[in-house]
Order: structure tokens, then sequence, then C-alpha cells
């Protein structure tokens, strides 16, 4: 089957007791035993419910990998993916990434448990650098980065780490299974936040791994039921609901996106735009040969700083103000007071991540609309 049919019916068929087109919701928190330790496949609803086993089918299937195991959050993804390494482990991590990530990774720092470097992924050669140094237990990427929408070359990464010894993981909340698969690209391990895209309607909170090796997912399984950071089974039902509609909605996405990084990367009141679909992006080229789309995220710095992006966001109407992305409705972030809070100034700076910039979710509204609140907001600053 092809991708936008899979999407659909991948790990959802009809219900083999009613013939349900939709997966029911398995509102139960335990299950009859037919005797001790003898059941139906299921015991206890922490280790596994049917609707989210059928979510997990259906995410392996779309990402190309041997399991998946669904989450409370992406968040609790990401601290169980973590959790999976041993002791002291040192833990390559890309320089721009959600600021979540980067606090979880600087308190296992200071708790001793891990040792996070951080790096510009871009870079091959730095990254090449950086693995011969020392061993490194996990490479963890994120393409398109959040917030500067900068990608790196999976493939070549995924090939430097494992020569060095090292597992990839990638967060592919802004990409989705849509426009680009990593393991396919030679990952071990993809993870998602499922509240973005994924579900698609700013009414859940989830996330995700996905794992290439059989191995890995015997572990990656035992730490869920261990840890316990697991959804209840109707956010999972909204997960699979959200799925089959991610074809179509990434494409209005990605042309919504490319509509609006254009109209701003035309005005003279906007200094830079990062959108890895506009031919002045420096990844643009890696961005055509790794995407199939550049996606619906982009993030730009006005001319004007901080008073100019805190003037446009009190004029905007359409583009709501409020942390997440990927909904049906438009977004608009200010990541160093909201997303990226937790990364100090100076390290924010650093990385490029300037007190004026804005990050856009771009929704699936029309774009002319989009495009017309936008002119509307810019004429005030």
């Amino acid at each position: 089957m092809r991708f936008d049919t899979r999407v659909v019916h991948e790990g959802q068929p009809p219900d083999p007791l009613t013939g349900a087109v939709n997966v029911p919701v398995y509102l139960t928190s335990t299950y009859v035993q037919t005797a001790p330790n003898r059941n139906r496949g299921y015991a206890y609803s922490r280790t596994g419910n049917p609707t989210r086993a059928a979510l997990e089918a259906a995410l392996a299937g779309l990402e190309s990998g041997a399991a998946g195991f669904a989450f409370s959050s992406g968040m609790g993804a990401i601290t169980t993916l973590l959790d999976d390494l041993p002791a002291g482990s040192r833990v390559l991590a890309g320089e721009d990434l959600y600021g979540g990530t980067f606090r979880l990774l600087e308190h296992r720092r200071k708790m001793g448990t891990l040792r996070p470097v951080f790096e510009d992924f871009r870079d091959l050669g730095r990254v090449r650098a950086a693995l011969a140094s020392e061993p490194t237990a996990l490479v963890l990427a994120e393409s398109p980065t959040n917030p500067l929408l900068q990608l790196c070359d999976l493939a070549a990464i995924a090939r430097v780490a494992h020569r060095h010894g090292a597992r990839v993981a990638v967060d592919n909340t802004f990409a989705t299974p849509v426009l680009q698969r990593p393991i396919e690209l030679g990952a071990d391990y993809v993870v998602h936040s499922l509240t973005k895209y994924l579900g698609g309607h700013s009414d859940l909170v989830g996330g995700a791994i996905v794992v290439r090796d059989p191995a890995a997912a015997e572990r990656v399984g035992w730490l869920q039921n261990a840890l316990g950071a697991v959804p209840g089974p109707l956010d999972c039902y909204l997960v699979l609901r959200g799925l089959k509609t991610l074809g179509i909605r990434m494409a209005r996405h990605s042309e919504n996106g490319r509509a609006v990084a254009e109209f701003l990367a035309r005005s003279p009141k906007v200094a830079r735009v990062h959108y890895p679909g506009l031919p002045g992006h420096p990844q643009y080229a890696l961005a055509r040969r790794q995407m199939s789309a550049p996606g619906g995220m982009l993030s730009c710095e006005l001319k004007g700083g901080v008073p100019a992006a805190r003037r446009l966001l009190r004029r905007l109407r359409i583009f709501l103000l409020a942390e997440s992305l990927g909904g049906v409705e438009s977004l608009v972030d200010h990541p160093a007071t909201m997303t990226h809070a937790s990364i100090p100034r100076a390290e924010r700076q650093r990385r490029g991540v300037s007190d004026g910039l804005l990050r856009f979710s771009c929704g699936i509204e029309d774009p002319r609309d989009l495009i017309e609140d936008l002119r509307g907001a810019l004429k005030g600053i």
C-alpha cells in the first residue's frame, strides 16, 4: 500500500468482535484472567491495552520500525529512552533542540547519571570529531530542529555514529513519517511528541518511541512497563483518529508553511526567516533530498527585535499565542520566554535563539487568511 493509504489503515483493522471500523476505546484498568497468570493477552493496562497496542502497531508500521511504544508525553518517551543507557553514558546531542530536552539532559548531568555534550549537527566534521574523541552511547538529533529549523544529514550521521559504536535517536516530531522516516535513513530510534502533528487537533498529550532492532524493543518495552509513563486509551484513540488524516494534513501544513515563509521573506520588516523550503535556507538542497516536503513550521526574526515581536504578537488574530504546534489551528510561540525558557539566555543566544525570535506553526486554514493576518500585524510595528 502507498503511504497515504497506510496512514488510514496501518494497525487499525476492523474490530474482529463487532466489525467496528474504528478501534474501540478499551476503558479498563484490569482484565479477567482464566487462571493465575493466564490471560487473553492483557493483564493490567499499564502493561498493555488493546487501544494502545493498535496505536503502537500503527506507529511502528509508519516509521518502518520493529516495534512502537506509546507514552504519556514526548518527554516521557525521551526519559524512557535515556533510561536505557548505562549510568555515566555520554550522549551527543544537537545544539539546537527543544528546551525540555535540554532541561532533562542538564538535569541528568547534574545528577551524575549521564554526560551530555552538545554539538552543531549541521557540520559533519564536528560530529565525526566529537564521536572520535571518546566513546558515546547515544546520538540524539532533531531534524528539522526546534526552533531554528536546522537540518542534519541523518544518513551520514547514522553511518558515522555506528562506526563508533553509538546508537542514533531522531526526534521526528516536526517532520512526521509523512515527510521523513529516519529509520529508513539509518537511525535506531525515532521519537515523537504525539501531542503535535500525529494527534493533530490540540486535544491530547502523548509521546512515542519507534525502535529498529527487536532486541532494543524488548528493553524499551520493559522500561515502558517498569517506569509506567503510559498514555490512557482515550488519548491513544485520539492519535489513531489523527493518523487517518495525517497525509492530507501534512500536505496542507507544508503548503501553508511555504506561503507564510515566502511572504515573511519578502517583508522589509523581517530580518531573517528560518524555513527549509526557501531556496535561501543553508540546507535547502538537503531538505529536498531528505524530506518529501518542508513542513508547516518556521521561525523568523524581526528587524525591530523584541519590541517589534511583542507588538506583532498583540496584533495577530488568527495565529494564536500558545505553546505546542502541529494542530489544525495556527499558533505562534516566543521561544525565549515559552518553549525554550529553560535554556539560559546566554546559551540560547550563543546558539542563535535570539530574544526576538518567533516560531510559527502553520495550521490548515486558508493561506490567504494567514498572510492577511500577518500583513495587518506587521503594519503596526
